[in-house]
């Protein structure tokens, strides 16, 4: 009984993260900035995200969705650490990446997660996020890597997941983070499995059509 009720907070931690992840950013911001009249998904690339949105509506609105998108997954690992401590924060915030991969109010069909899992990874991960940052800013350079982000997206989520293996393993120092339990390499490589498979998603989507 004491360890249903242990995992009670945790469970309602990955819960709160996933409706959190679920808001849709995108189709905010695009509703006001263009009074209704645009939809992100049935322009440009098609895909809910910021990307999309710099595109199609310009670099304020694009930057409204990035910033909401990187808030939604530091949101759910805060409210995820309130409820159910470490283990909630880190799984919270892969919670939240999967609402926004996989939002239930939409099929199941939701953006990519790349920015809500950089939410995740400033909140639960913090001591990682300078190397994050500067893998994105390495490949950004590229015109080659630019070319490829499914490439570049992939290295990144490489690097993540070991980064926090090794700070797990090490034991080592995390910031204002959670502390660096087993739950977060669990957490980074959940995330990070769901990022590149909607890239995968979505390159097989442009090779069928």
């Amino acid at each position: 009984m004491s360890s249903q009720r242990s995992r009670l907070p945790v469970a309602t931690a990955i819960g709160l993260g996933y409706l959190i992840g679920t808001l849709p950013t995108a189709a905010l911001v695009a509703r006001r900035a263009s009074g209704g009249s645009v939809d992100l998904r049935r322009s440009g690339t098609g895909n809910p995200g910021s990307a999309n949105a710099f595109g199609v509506l310009g670099a304020r609105a694009g930057a409204a969705v990035l910033a909401g998108d990187v808030g939604k997954g530091a949101a759910a690992c805060v409210l995820g650490g309130l409820v159910g401590g470490p283990a909630g924060a880190h799984l919270a915030g892969s919670a939240a990446v999967a609402g926004h991969c996989y939002p239930v109010w939409n099929g199941f069909d939701g953006g990519k997660g790349v920015a809500t899992g950089v939410g995740q990874c400033l909140t639960t991960f913090p001591a990682y996020f300078p190397i994050d940052a500067a893998v994105a800013v390495a490949t950004m350079q590229s015109s080659r890597w630019r070319q490829r982000a499914f490439a570049a997206t992939a290295v990144s989520c490489v690097c993540w997941v070991a980064g926090s293996v090794v700070w797990w393993h090490r034991g080592w120092a995390n910031p204002w983070g959670p502390p660096s339990t087993g739950a977060l390499p669990i957490a980074t490589t959940l995330s990070a499995a769901m990022i590149v498979r909607r890239f995968v998603d979505g390159r097989n989507v442009a090779a069928v059509a």
